[in-house]
């Protein structure tokens, strides 16, 4: 028995490796480089100085100084991945430096020819993604210490001081809360493949209290976001040129192609995770909502998209435990369902708290408020055209609900109590 139980952790190690993801880190990218070789330096000197040259207004004038770099220097996945994220904070401060008041749609050759390139090698687009701010975007301070809120920093910042690092930092924790979900996922199936009921129900166990505790750690955003400076500063730099009414052309990239491109901003349904529970758990989306989502996934790293396509080519989770009829086990399912249910719950409130409020000031101060007290509310500088939307482009609350609700569907027994 026990060289079996070998076996099978040795496989379900084989498997996470095989779609680049960590053990120790889940979808994060395993201690990000934080220096490219030294040809690159002009990328990472406007990338450290971002914010900086934001607030002076003179990113846009660095960028047209700056020399156009080659991409064939760039050996490894860790120094595509830093160099995509510097230019991903590049470039979102390029197009958003005067906010919606002077946006560019044009971007600038020696940006973005190599940006295009370094996207292409990696799979991803050519715009700041949740692979990027988040995944691929942080160190420790102390190399041995903890991974927590004390001992983690940003690589690179946009504009909106402590806020940004809270929020890119905060998203990191709850991505590391997941991982000992992530690892019992091949558990789940194989005990599914297996038909062995009490190993199904022990991986389920552990993605419940793993997305409990990535509830906990979500939590923080409340100790470590301002909601006023993420809805006022943050979030147009978060923002992209799809769904978005006020880039509706998009934006050319300037000797790639002549015809303006669309991609959206940056969201957590960029996340690899929830879409890797969904699968699990069988759950279905309406169509709208299905239809954004797997958009999204085209925002992810290509291995982490394999992975979640290898789960939803799994044997039916939720048949088995239908076929079973076995208590323990659909207590199990529905345990899990229920801390799902909750998770996206809460992410509701963080997003009423940080979005839908701040949005319903920021049209108080736009018609009742002299101009004097506006100058001191940064809600007021909030993007006047993602009010109603998140920064991927959805209909934020109307979608996070509509999955929340679909979710709970997938519960059997509130299914049998009908």
């Amino acid at each position: 028995m026990e060289h079996k139980a070998a076996d099978s952790d040795a496989e379900r190690s084989l498997s996470l490796k095989r779609y680049h993801i960590s053990e120790e880190y889940g979808f994060a990218l395993s201690d990000p480089l934080v220096k490219l070789p030294l040809y690159f330096q002009p990328w990472m000197d406007i990338a450290e100085r971002a914010s900086e040259l934001v607030s002076a207004h003179a990113l846009r004038s660095s960028i047209h100084k700056m020399p156009q770099l080659g991409t064939d220097l760039l050996q490894s996945h860790r120094e595509l991945r830093l160099a995509h994220l510097a230019l991903s904070i590049i470039t979102m401060c390029y197009v958003w430096q005067e906010g919606e008041e002077d946006k560019v749609k044009v971007l600038p050759q020696n940006l973005a020819v190599p940006y295009w390139e370094v996207s292409q090698k990696l799979g991803l687009p050519p715009i700041l993604t949740h692979a990027d701010g988040v995944l691929a975007n942080w160190r420790k301070r102390e190399p041995d210490g903890p991974l927590d809120m004390e001992n983690l920093e940003l690589l690179f910042s946009l504009p909106g001081g402590e806020s940004v690092r809270g929020f890119f930092l905060v998203t990191l924790l709850v991505e590391l809360a997941a991982v000992p979900a992530l690892k019992a996922i091949p558990e789940v199936i194989g005990g599914v493949c297996d038909g062995d009921v009490s190993g199904v129900i022990r991986g389920l166990d552990i993605i419940s209290l793993s997305i409990d505790d990535m509830k906990k750690a979500l939590k923080q955003m409340h100790v470590y976001v301002d909601p006023s400076v993420f809805y006022g500063i943050m979030r147009i730099f978060l923002s992209g040129w799809k769904d978005n009414p006020s880039m509706a052309e998009g934006l050319v990239y300037e000797g790639v192609q002549a015809e303006p491109m669309e991609f959206s901003g940056g969201s957590a349904a960029q996340s690899s995770l929830l879409h890797s529970f969904d699968e699990l758990l069988g759950i279905k989306h309406e169509e709208k909502s299905a239809n954004f989502l797997t958009r999204m996934r085209d925002y992810m790293p290509p291995s982490h998209r394999c992975f979640i396509d290898e789960i939803s080519r799994a044997p039916s989770l939720k048949a088995f435990v239908l076929n079973q009829a076995n208590d323990g086990l659909t207590e199990a399912f529905d345990r899990c369902v229920a801390q799902l249910v909750s998770l996206r719950s809460y992410h509701i409130s963080v997003v009423s708290r940080f979005i839908t409020v701040p949005a319903s000031r920021a049209k108080q101060l736009r018609y009742a408020v002299p101009e004097s007290l506006k100058e001191h509310d940064p809600v007021w500088k909030g993007p006047m055209a993602l009010e109603e939307r998140g920064t991927g482009g959805s209909g934020i609350m109307s979608f996070l609900k509509t999955v929340r609700d679909r979710t709970k569907d997938v519960s059997i027994s509130a299914r049998s109590d009908i």
